[in-house]
């Protein structure tokens, strides 16, 4: 792969990384009249209470919280405003959404962090235009993605009144199943096909839903990780991306360390 190819590889994987900046509900049972669910009775949920903004300030993943990773407010340019996706599937869009670190419905509060692991080659910056051309190919391209080997996760907390936060839950289980095989949408005016989206095993809160969900932009093939857990009235969404990870066509796992900071600090 020669250097020109190589840069237009990244650009084009990078595009898609500004686009894809983010799980499963208990059955109940019956217990003296009242059912039973794992956040508790139907009375309890009922009268749960959402945490305001400042609360959710406190319990959000902050600076120290993950070791090897940065942690930022983001800015304007790492999220999306509310209505930025359209998806072809009505029954599809809550995917959307959560793959786009978006809440698949209204919550009373909510707040956000930029979560970054940089691997120790990433910490490099990427090889200028003279010293790619003074490597060979092969140096040239593995120097260029492994300043690339950087996944970033945005991580949100979402609280809801009531049952919301169960119910949404249970809305993004429903999509998941209905739309593995794919739909359309469009993010911020580009358009997007997802391939797939497949469920994946996560244990985290009271309460999870996870997928890699697969897309393809201009014929740029992508993988996002996108992880919603429970905890009380709160859901904590995880959408991960990797820049190197997509232009080599590698897996990557999802961001065990990150889920695992957070779900600790909402207890």
């Amino acid at each position: 792969m020669s250097a020109t190819a190589i840069r237009r590889s990244v650009l084009a994987a990078s595009a898609v990384s500004l686009a894809l900046l983010v799980t499963a509900c208990g059955g109940g049972e019956e217990a003296g009249g009242q059912k039973e669910t794992k956040g508790g009775s139907q009375s309890e949920q009922s009268a749960a209470k959402a945490l305001t903004a400042a609360e959710l300030e406190k319990l959000v993943v902050a600076k120290g919280d993950v070791e090897g990773h940065k942690i930022t407010v983001p800015g304007k340019d790492d999220t999306f405003e509310p209505g930025a996706v359209s998806v072809e599937k009505a029954e599809c869009e809550p995917v959307g959404q959560a793959m786009s670190a978006l809440p698949a419905s209204k919550p009373a509060s909510s707040v956000q962090r930029l979560v970054v692991q940089e691997p120790d080659a990433a910490k490099k910056d990427m090889p200028s235009i003279e010293e790619l051309a003074k490597m060979t190919e092969e140096e040239a391209e593995q120097a260029t993605l492994d300043s690339l080997d950087i996944t970033k996760t945005m991580t949100s907390l979402w609280s809801y009144e009531a049952d919301g936060a169960e119910q949404t839950l249970a809305t993004l289980r429903e999509a998941g199943k209905k739309c593995a095989g794919g739909f359309s949408m469009t993010l911020d005016g580009e358009k997007q096909q997802v391939t797939k989206v497949t469920e994946e095993k996560l244990s985290a809160g009271e309460d999870a839903v996870a997928w890699t969900v697969a897309t393809k932009t201009g014929g740029t093939p992508a993988e996002t990780k996108v992880v919603v857990f429970r905890q009380g009235t709160t859901l904590a969404g995880f959408s991960s991306f990797n820049i190197a990870a997509v232009t080599r066509g590698d897996a990557y796992e999802q961001p065990t360390a990150v889920i695992e900071a957070q779900a600790a600090k909402l207890g």
